[in-house]
Order: structure tokens, then C-alpha cells, then sequence
């Protein structure tokens, strides 16, 4: 293990035991999270209210020693709102830039599907490009930026459903879930009065993570697990459960996602368990099943994912 790839690890676990001090029971979760913060995408957390999504975010937040912004999303919000706006000084007699909450390092857009199609869209290009465009000028924006969304999927009243365009700028969607009994016992026991992130502290840098972020290109990927990949995208194109499959920029969100994934388990190599663990956070969300109930349906979505695993070969090497 070279020296790159030994702290992006050695960091990978120190956030997931930080953050988990306040998630319990969610090691899975966090992984994926940490997977997508070191491949540079971004995470929609998609579940119910109450089951820690807004905390979740806000504790990697404060696990790492930068920048953190919170967006509540509502229908009145405007698309200057998150990325600024030029306005008029009038002692100096001329236009000055005011900084949107987009110029942050971790940004947490809650409840992204409560505002119109418009302001939702102003995020596509910073989480895209990495830079926002006000009045025709670019603004570059920092080299760590991490975009965590949260939206509620059973409430449909005053929301605005996130296009496919949007959703795929997401490299995983996630879902927290119930917390298992044990898991909800220690809530109950350590939330009681004051919450434990009240007392978390920082334990990177976000320098470190961005070393981190460089490790990845370390990582190799063989050609039968490249055609492994593959295997899985056309399955998923060909398969009669599915009306579209994932595109090409989806194959590339799998592959980074795959080495992020052996980055934190300290490998420099992929294996195919790595594109296991991540295929269906990565593709779930990126399909559009042939259901005659839904066709956004994220129950379906992942039972067809699982299936094209299964029946799709995996390489020996």
C-alpha cells in the first residue's frame, strides 16, 4: 500500500468513527458517503422525515475542519438566492458581487424538492462544473465542494420532483432508513437531553480530504472489471423490466464510485465486490423501470438492480 492511498484510508475511518459516534447503526451508510465525498460527487439522501438525514449531513460537516452551508429549500427560493447576485452599491457608485451559499465547501441542500424546477436547476452547474455563472460571469468555485441533498419521497403536496437531468448530477442516491433496535435504543438514551454532535469535533482538514480526492487516481481498474461494468450498463439498456437504462456518464459514475470504494478500504486496485457494494446507490436512481404502477419507483428500481447483479457473470481476476 503506497503512502497515498494508506491515509486516504487511515482518514476514511477516522470520519466513519467520528460520524458514527452520532449515527448509530449506520456504517454502511457512512461509508458510501465518505466514498462519494473522496470519488468528488455528490449524495441525494432520499428517506422519510426523522430518520437523520439533515444530522447525517451535518456531522460530516463538522467532521471535517471546512466551509458548511445549509440551503432549506422552499418554493418562494430564487435561483440568485443560492448562487448571489450583483447589486448596486451606492457609495461606491458601482456593482458588487454578493457570494451566494453555493461558495462554501459542504453544501446541505434540505428538502431540494420543495422548490421550483428553475431554482433547482441553478444547482446543475456548480455540481457539473464546479462554478457558478451570475450575469454571464463564471465564478470558479473551491476545489472541495460537496453537495448533500435531502428529499422526502412519500410527500408529494407543494414539491417539485427532481428531473432525471438533476437526479443524475447525483453520483448516489441513499436511504437511511429505520434505525434497528439497539441502534434506537442508544438514540433514545444519548439524545435525550443534549445531542451528541453538540460536542463533535473535527478530525481532518480539507486539504485532507482533497488529498484524498488525488488518491483516487491511484487506484487502478483492470480490464475485466471495466467490462464487468460494461456488462451491468447494457444489461441494464437491454433488460425488459427497464424502459431506460443507464447512459455512458452513469458507466463513469460506477467506475469512480467503485474506486472510491476500494480507496477506502485501502486498495489501489478495484475488485468486483467494490462495483457490488456501490451498483445500486450509483444506478438505481438513473433507471426508469417499465412499471405499470410507477415509473419512478425506488422499491422497483433497486429489486431490478439487484437482479442484473445476480444474473449478470462476474470475472474470477
Amino acid at each position: 500500500m503506497n503512502t497515498n492511498i494508506e491515509n486516504a484510508y487511515l482518514l476514511a475511518e477516522k470520519l466513519e468513527n467520528n460520524i458514527s459516534s452520532v449515527i448509530y447503526g449506520k456504517r454502511d451508510k457512512i461509508k458510501l458517503i465518505i466514498t462519494a465525498l473522496f470519488a468528488r460527487g455528490h449524495i441525494l439522501l432520499d428517506d422519510i422525515p426523522g430518520t437523520g438525514k439533515t444530522m447525517l449531513a451535518k456531522s460530516l460537516a463538522l467532521s471535517v475542519n471546512a466551509d458548511y452551508k445549509r440551503i432549506q429549500f422552499t418554493p418562494d427560493l430564487l435561483p440568485s438566492d443560492i448562487c448571489g447576485i450583483n447589486f448596486f452599491n451606492m457609495k461606491e457608485s458601482e456593482f458588487v458581487f454578493r457570494k451566494g451559499p453555493v461558495f462554501t465547501n459542504i453544501l446541505l441542500a434540505d428538502e431540494i424538492n420543495r422548490t421550483t424546477p428553475r431554482t433547482q436547476s441553478a444547482l446543475l452547474e456548480c455540481m457539473a462544473e464546479f462554478q457558478a455563472t451570475i450575469d454571464g460571469v463564471s465564478y470558479p468555485l473551491d476545489e472541495l465542494f460537496f453537495v448533500i441533498a435531502t428529499q422526502n419521497p412519500i410527500e408529494s403536496q407543494g414539491t417539485f420532483p427532481l428531473p432525471e437531468a438533476q437526479t443524475d448530477r447525483f453520483i448516489m442516491r441513499l436511504s437511511m432508513g429505520y434505525p434497528d433496535r439497539a441502534s434506537e435504543k442508544e438514540i433514545l438514551d444519548k439524545h435525550a437531553s443534549v445531542s451528541p454532535i453538540e460536542s463533535l469535533e473535527a478530525v481532518c482538514s480539507k486539504e485532507d480530504v482533497i488529498l484524498a480526492a488525488k488518491a483516487l487516481d491511484e487506484v487502478n481498474v483492470s480490464d475485466s472489471v471495466k467490462d464487468y461494468i460494461i456488462a451491468l450498463a447494457e444489461a441494464s439498456r437491454t433488460s425488459e423490466r427497464i424502459r431506460l437504462g443507464i447512459s455512458p456518464r452513469a458507466s463513469l459514475a460506477l467506475m469512480r464510485a467503485a474506486k472510491g470504494y476500494a480507496l477506502i478500504s485501502g486498495r489501489d486496485y478495484v475488485i468486483p465486490d467494490d462495483v457490488k457494494h456501490v451498483a445500486i446507490p450509483v444506478m438505481a436512481h438513473r433507471i426508469i423501470p417499465r412499471s405499470t404502477h410507477s415509473l419512478r419507483s425506488s422499491d422497483s428500481s433497486q429489486t431490478i438492480i439487484e437482479y442484473l447483479l445476480d444474473s449478470t457473470p462476474v470475472p474470477l481476476s
